[in-house]
């Protein structure tokens, strides 16, 4: 297999013009970041005018940045195919393009999710016999020390069968086991309904695989559960991910507003208010989904960091954060070699997974899934 290794000086690709609040919001994170690590170099992408502009606005370091000047931007109206073929000098591709060159460690986007998606994996590839690339996140919860779940898919695939999602499974696992740190992280599968006879028939399916396919996996887990940890690892299509993420994120900022809304009544509330700050920010920071802002493109060839839409300036740096710690960690090359060595243990890994997906998809469908 070839992989793309990370160059020795680590750069960081951002797309600057993509996403509702850019260009401003991107190149405000990118001085935010510059600050914060003065050891990493940000290369551009954009029209080179208006960032350049930007860029001395807000008084980033001329040291800490280069600029790859963009004629094009790819929009959330456009289509991935047609973004792919005809947005070749977009501020998207080039960012991308620049990781396969080996001129960045990394590349940040706002941009739309299915262009992002597919325009990296037709330049940067998948890793081995990955079926399709998902995209996966940290989601804050309260069930645990840690606090966090790996959640996947968050919305680049709105259709799939039980075999991608069995692979998502994989991925998460290694994911799991490499950024959170959990040795033997347990799986369950977003559904309606936590009996077994609950679900839709891909859900069904994928059970039927991964219960004979991973050791530590506990079954079918309700939204609900999500947020209580139950699970390490939630497994889910695009569709259905996407949305219970962004339901998330829409009910923590409610909350956060009603809070904020009661405590502005009356002077009473307002002096009490006062006294409780310190211990509600500190309890209740896990919710701003700022915070969790940055999603990894898992199996895509690549280190490939999807940040909102609508980020502003502190949810982008906080993404641009994320990239910084997975480049550090060459996280990419670690999940390859988790599988390789879980692979040669003769356990649970993204290559033997798909042997006994087929052998139980047989077994259990009469069927053979094609690859």
């Amino acid at each position: 297999m070839e992989y793309h290794t990370a160059p020795k000086k680590m750069t960081i690709a951002v797309d600057a013009m993509s996403g509702v609040n850019a260009p401003v919001s991107v190149v405000k994170a990118i001085k935010y970041a510059s600050d914060k690590h003065q050891d990493i170099h940000f290369l551009v992408h954009g029209d080179a005018k208006i960032v350049m502009e930007l860029l001395k606005k807000f008084k980033v370091a001329e040291s800490q940045y280069t600029i790859s000047n963009t004629n094009s931007v790819i929009l959330d109206t456009d289509k991935a195919t047609e973004a792919l073929k005809n947005k070749k000098d977009s501020s998207m591709r080039s960012t991308i393009d620049s990781v396969l060159s080996k001129n960045a460690t990394a590349c940040i986007s706002s941009g739309n999710t299915g262009a992002l998606m597919l325009t990296s994996r037709m330049i940067l590839g998948s890793i081995t016999e990955v079926k399709r690339p998902a995209i996966a996140g940290i989601f804050p919860t309260l069930g645990s020390i840690q606090g966090q779940s790996v959640l996947l898919d968050m919305g680049a695939n709105i259709g799939c069968d039980e075999v991608a999602l069995s692979q998502f499974a994989a991925m998460g696992v290694c994911f799991a086991k490499i950024v959170l740190g959990k040795p033997n992280p347990s799986v369950g599968i977003l559904n309606v309904g936590t009996e077994h006879t609950k679900g839709r028939e891909l859900e069904q399916k994928t059970y039927a695989i991964l219960a004979e396919s991973i050791d530590n996996f506990i079954g079918y887990v309700e939204g609900h559960d999500v947020i209580r940890g139950k699970a390490d690892v939630i497994v889910t299509d695009g569709f259905s991910g996407n949305i219970f993420l962004k339901a998330s994120e829409g009910v923590g900022k409610i909350f956060l507003n009603q809070m904020k809304n009661a405590i502005s009544q009356n002077i009473l509330t307002k002096l009490c208010g006062l006294i409780l700050k310190p211990y509600l920010k500190k309890n209740l920071e896990f919710l701003d989904p700022k915070r969790h802002n940055g999603a990894m493109l898992i199996g895509i060839n690549g280190i490939v960091v999807k940040s909102h839409g609508s980020s502003d300036d502190i949810a982008f740096a906080n993404a641009i954060d994320v990239a910084i710690n997975l480049a550090k960690h060459d996280v990419n090359q670690k999940i390859f070699d988790e599988m390789t060595k879980l692979t040669t243990k003769n356990e649970f890994s993204a290559s033997d997974i798909i042997e006994k997906i087929k052998t139980t998809s047989a077994k259990i469908f009469g069927i053979n899934k094609k690859e």
